[in-house]
């Protein structure tokens, strides 16, 4: 009673709650204000929605919860009513709370008035953005918080805070706290709706996926910073790389090294060590040869091939590594028709067989843009979209000749080269026109009997084997951006998967983007010279379908629910997130939304496919002795080290002629690095040394099992080590407290955990894949 009446004398200004305008809505503020009335603050929730130190942490006991009229109305009126001397110590709160209360909301409505004021040339607000008000608090500064646990100490204001501000400011707060009220219970704010807020999400980066980001961010009801934000948001979106802005936290949507990986040599490269060991499974990608530094290689096996088949009359594809949407790209018959002059040295290509015999359909040639969602790469998460876009050629495809080659409009399917021919088609509906969607073509084959479920079966079995060859050295550009121990984001990315069927309905990957258009609309040139930006229904369809629902599935704050009502289990992405966990309609923010349009590949198929993932095993051998965090190339001595602690050098084997193969191929692969900055062996010159390793050690065996058995054993050697080093450190150093008997937390010779860490990942990917 005494804790209540000294807390009660700092709040003297006393007239009828029920004369105050705002009754259980307004702060107090510093400073005496003979005509206005206190509102008592529950202590407990500081929370008020923008993610940082906010979201309901309790109650109030027995008087409800009240944070500047965020209460329920019969809460409110109660306090109100009741006389000041009965409130208890927790529910009146303190002025320095009310202050960091206010300070808070003003913070957070400036926020929404840049938002706001961002939409306002003519952009359609989002619902999370309608009824914000306009205007904003000066708050002034706020004292030193007081400690959490003294609730029944009373405080007093320092007597230099400034004067509360005049009534037409207190009604603005008062209007604030209106507004927040309302788009509570529109559903908002609503406490009992699974979150209490929005996921927030920093578009500033977004390029030319902003508009069908902005119509997803819509249909999520979640809350989008245009211009970035202060404070750091659940979700980045950026358009081009993850270097785009430094990050420290929450989730992007690009993977460090993504855009290096997908250019046209080096996935030829991570697929071509994908087929020497199994070439059976990765025949759905063209025979390929790198120039210049392979001119000789193609030249000798064409005349070789010619000369024991004469009736071989191959077309040639000639690719830029660094091109995009069809530049530099042309068609040959003979090897000596490749332009050798000009920028090749400083610009390198890729050369492949040309597939002469596509699928048609109504006599045109066409592709396949496949939308992949990367959802993670430990554990590895792959989803593809249940529909995508198929992009017609504007001139009926003849077999390539000496006469057509030049022929863009019939050989090249890229939309960016067809969009320019006079015959291009935009399409009114999914199944007409130049751009079409695939679900269409797949109803056009059904009708004529083609299975269908087949030529799906082969599509996923495409995707998954290239994702499984380009995700190890995806891991080494991870580790490098984002070492194990320190601050960082997490990632996810959408790929478009460019495929060609063939007229015998096998899918052929031609390339993959890092960066696919998520553009929803098209250019018409109304006059020479003069375009005008149209809305293209087929693209809307696909594409916002595609990013909403990746934003589903990396819902961060659905994570956090899923855990919190089933805690202890780990949670697992679904592919319908829309699926009711509590069974109530209210609690499910997402009913309105149709059912989610992609499926979950892998882990759902690890089964059929884990054994395809050896060089990702080769990947974490490598990334283990790299010893510096954030080096992607290994020194002679961290190869040393790997053939000492595997056992790999013998009689036949010595440590010289470790460190002589070291050095050639290292050499080799660094004169074909365009970036020659960084010295050491790259993962793919590792891949080269391993492969050498394995046929010396294990031979009459294919390639595939030599390496197989190799990499067992080095992981059978670094386990036991690991053990070793863990039980002479317990020795050493019994331990003394709960902490130390964790055998992450230190090792014998004082090794830093993520090496310790590092083994137990090798040992349970070894017994994932037996």
């Amino acid at each position: 009673m005494v804790a209540a009446a000294s807390v009660t004398g700092l709040v003297t200004w006393a007239r009828s709650l029920v004369r105050s305008r705002c009754l259980g809505r307004r702060l107090s503020l510093s400073g005496p204000r003979p005509e206005e009335a206190t509102i008592p603050v529950n202590r407990s929730l500081n929370d008020h929605g923008n993610g940082l130190r906010r979201g309901a942490r309790g109650g109030g006991g027995d008087g409800g919860s009240l944070v500047a009229g965020r209460g329920s109305g019969a809460a409110a009126a109660a306090v109100a009513v009741a006389p000041a001397p009965a409130l208890s110590a927790m529910q009146r709160g303190s002025p320095e709370r009310e202050l960091e209360v206010a300070a808070e909301e003003a913070e957070e409505a400036e926020e929404e008035q840049l938002s706001v004021d961002a939409g306002a040339a003519g952009e359609p607000e989002s619902p999370a953005r309608e009824e914000q008000p306009k205007a904003v608090l000066p708050v002034p500064a706020r004292p030193r918080a007081a400690e959490e646990g003294d609730v029944h100490v009373a405080r007093r204001l320092p007597p230099a805070l400034p004067q509360a501000p005049p009534r037409p400011a207190a009604r603005a707060l008062c209007q604030l706290a209106k507004g927040r009220s309302r788009s509570r219970g529109r559903g908002r704010y609503r406490r009992g709706s699974g979150s209490s807020r929005p996921v927030t999400v920093d578009s500033s980066k977004a390029r030319t996926s902003l508009d069908a980001l902005k119509i997803s961010l819509r249909q999520l009801r979640w809350k989008e910073f245009p211009f970035g934000r202060r404070l750091p948001c659940d979700i980045y979106w950026h358009g081009v790389s993850f270097r785009d802005s430094d990050i420290l936290s929450g989730q992007v949507n690009k993977f460090p090294g993504m855009t290096e990986m997908v250019r046209k040599i080096t996935l030829s490269r991570a697929l071509r060590i994908m087929q020497n060991l199994f070439p059976d499974e990765y025949n759905f990608y063209p025979r390929s040869w790198i120039l210049p530094e392979e001119f000789q290689l193609f030249v000798t096996e064409v005349r070789m091939v010619k000369d024991g088949d004469p009736t071989w009359k191959p077309t040639f594809i000639v690719k830029p590594d660094s091109g995009c949407q069809g530049d530099g790209i042309y068609l040959i018959k003979d090897p000596n028709d490749i332009r050798m002059t000009g920028t090749l040295q400083n610009r390198p290509a890729v050369v492949q067989e040309y597939i002469c015999k596509p699928l048609l359909i109504d006599k045109l040639k066409f592709d396949i843009r496949l939308y992949v969602l990367l959802k993670s790469l430990e554990p590895l998460e792959i989803y593809i979209a249940k529909d995508g876009l198929s992009r017609f050629c504007t001139e009926p495809y003849h077999e390539p000749s000496p006469q057509n080659l030049h022929h863009v409009f019939m050989h090249l399917t890229n939309y960016s080269l067809n969009i320019h021919s006079s015959k291009f088609v935009h399409s009114d509906s999914a199944s007409t026109g130049s751009k079409r969607t695939f679900s269409s073509i797949l109803c056009r084959l059904s009708s004529k009997g083609i299975d269908i479920k087949k030529v799906w079966s082969d599509i996923i079995s495409l995707v998954i084997k290239t994702v499984i060859a380009l995700t190890p050295e995806l891991k080494v550009f991870y580790q490098s951006d984002i070492p194990t121990g320190r601050p960082g984001p997490t990632c996810f990315q959408i790929l478009g998967f460019d495929i060609l069927l063939m007229k015998n309905l096998k899918p052929m990957l031609l390339e993959v983007n890092a960066n696919p258009s998520m553009r929803i609309e098209h250019e018409y040139e109304l006059s020479p010279g003069v375009f005008e930006n149209i809305p293209s229904l087929v693209d809307e369809e696909v594409k916002v379908a595609v990013i909403r629902d990746t934003l589903r599935l990396m819902n961060p704050l659905k994570k956090k629910e899923m855990q919190s009502q089933h805690p202890g289990k780990p949670f697992a992405g679904k592919e319908d997130p829309d699926c009711d966990v509590t069974g109530d309609p209210d609690s499910n923010p997402e009913a309105h939304l149709p059912s989610i349009c992609l499926k979950q590949v892998f882990p759902k198929y690890a089964k059929q496919f884990n054994y395809l993932r050896l060089v990702d095993r080769m990947a974490n051998l490598f990334i283990r002795f790299l010893g510096i965090k954030g080096t992607m190339k290994l020194g002679p001595t961290g190869f040393r080290t790997f053939i000492r602690n595997c056992k790999l050098s013998s009689s036949s084997l010595s440590m010289a002629a470790v460190d002589i193969l070291y050095i050639d191929i290292t050499r080799r692969w660094n004169s074909m690095a365009l970036d020659q900055r960084d010295s050491g062996m790259c993962l793919q010159a590792f891949v080269e040394a391993f492969f050498f390793l394995a046929q010396r050690k294990f031979k009459l065996l294919p390639l595939h099992e030599q390496v197989a058995s190799l990499i067992d054993l080095c992981e059978y050697h670094l386990s036991l080590l690991d053990e070793k080093r863990l039980v002479c450190g317990r020795g050493r150093r019994p331990p003394s407290s709960p902490q130390e008997t964790n055998p992450t937390t230190q090792s014998a010779a004082g090794s830093p955990a993520p090496r310790i860490i590092g083994a137990n990942k090798l040992s349970h990917s070894r017994h994932a894949l037996s």
